[in-house]
């Protein structure tokens, strides 16, 4: 289970970034064009391909978050759940679940600096609010996997609300463990339990750069 949730966050980085458009454009161009650009990033910066963390974090912050709706995920992965959360409870979540998800691909992107995307476009868009767009991502060598991005339409803008890799859906996944989370803790337990997550994340990643750069004076002295 955290294989393939891993797995459909580790991909995702490679197909979503945001960009300035003067009229609306259609979900699988976005999808497209800015993942030839995310990719295209990572190819030519020696600095993200060594895994550089705040360029990393940077490119994650700029060329992927903007075009995911948070909230969306995170009602939706709680489910039913949802309206057993005060209003303040409800942001601390969509918070806590952001951070997760960042902590948890932003060291995919240099992994997949050989990939090559191919999106299927989607047809019949007209008047449509919802939508899915399918992608495949190819590897130099080996299998290429099926990635389905679940697209809505605010504002004239599509945000990703949810990520189905080889029939694995990422909020499916995390609603069963939130549904879990919330039986035997409640709401306050869930939300203990992701800040604890995203400490542990964190204390794990200072201390690889603490043991990285021990690593690197040792070798120049």
């Amino acid at each position: 289970m955290k294989r393939a949730i891993c797995g459909i966050l580790l991909l995702s980085t490679l197909l979503l970034s945001p960009a300035t458009w003067a009229i609306e454009v259609r979900p699988d161009t976005l999808v497209e064009e800015t993942a030839q650009e995310v990719l295209k990033i990572i190819k030519r910066d020696k600095d993200t391909l060594s895994g550089n963390k705040e360029k990393i974090l940077n490119l994650v912050e700029s060329k992927i978050l903007p075009h995911f709706n948070f909230t969306r995920m995170t009602r939706l992965a709680m489910g039913k759940n949802w309206s057993k959360a005060s209003p303040q409870q409800q942001q601390e979540l969509e918070e806590a679940f952001r951070t997760l998800l960042v902590r948890t691909y932003y060291k995919a992107l240099a992994v997949y600096s050989d990939h090559t995307i191919k999106v299927s476009p989607v047809k019949n868009m007209a008047g449509k609010t919802d939508t899915t767009v399918k992608t495949e991502v190819i590897p130099s060598n080996g299998q290429a996997i099926s990635i389905n991005y679940s697209m809505g339409k605010t504002n004239n803008a599509w945000k990703v609300y949810d990520i189905t890799v080889a029939g694995i859906s990422l909020v499916i996944n995390y609603r069963g463990t939130f549904n879990s989370k919330i039986r035997s803790g409640g709401v306050k337990g869930l939300l203990k339990a992701l800040n604890k997550k995203n400490r542990a994340m964190e204390a794990k990643d200072k201390e690889k750069e603490k043991n990285t750069s021990l690593t690197i004076k040792f070798k120049t002295t």
